[in-house]
């Protein structure tokens, strides 16, 4: 009965810290175009440097009260209150890409997406998803991007 006990015990903190990694894998996105990173999580540690890109999405990888530690897609990271995050709804291109009119390669070519491009995402379907950047809207695969929508 106790080595049941145990045993049960065993799964469910396997089956929670499986849970609590695949959280790390969350991606948020900056609300504002100004965001301070800083070196801990509390407004006691400096600033380390300050984001000026609205929607830029971001890796969190720990969290500690109401700050999260994020890295970008350069892995450059820190501290981030939660009030400057919001849901992820971007990507950025790790790869060119061509923005197509509808979601599929046989479809016509709108624009060539440069490498590095923050793509703000409308919605997705199959692999596909209708993207805005700038001036043009139209649908890339989901390959080669970096970000992901939860």
């Amino acid at each position: 009965m106790l080595v049941q006990l145990i045993f049960k015990i065993l799964i469910i903190i396997f089956f929670t810290s499986n849970a609590i990694s695949e959280d790390n894998e969350k991606f948020l996105m900056l609300k504002n175009d100004k965001v301070n990173v800083r070196y801990g999580p509390s407004f006691d540690y400096p600033i380390k440097y300050i984001y000026k890109k609205i929607n830029l999405p971001v890796k969190v990888i720990d969290k500690k009260e109401n700050f999260r530690r994020i890295i970008d897609n350069k892995k450059n990271g820190g501290w981030i209150h939660i009030s400057q995050l919001k849901q992820s709804k971007s990507f950025i291109t790790v790869s060119n890409k061509i923005l197509f009119k509808k979601p599929t390669k046989f479809s016509k070519p709108l624009a060539k997406i440069e490498t590095g491009r923050l793509l703000i995402v409308k919605k997705c379907e199959r692999n596909w998803c209708l993207v805005e950047t700038k001036s043009f809207k139209g649908w890339v695969d989901e390959e080669n991007l970096w970000g992901k929508i939860n």
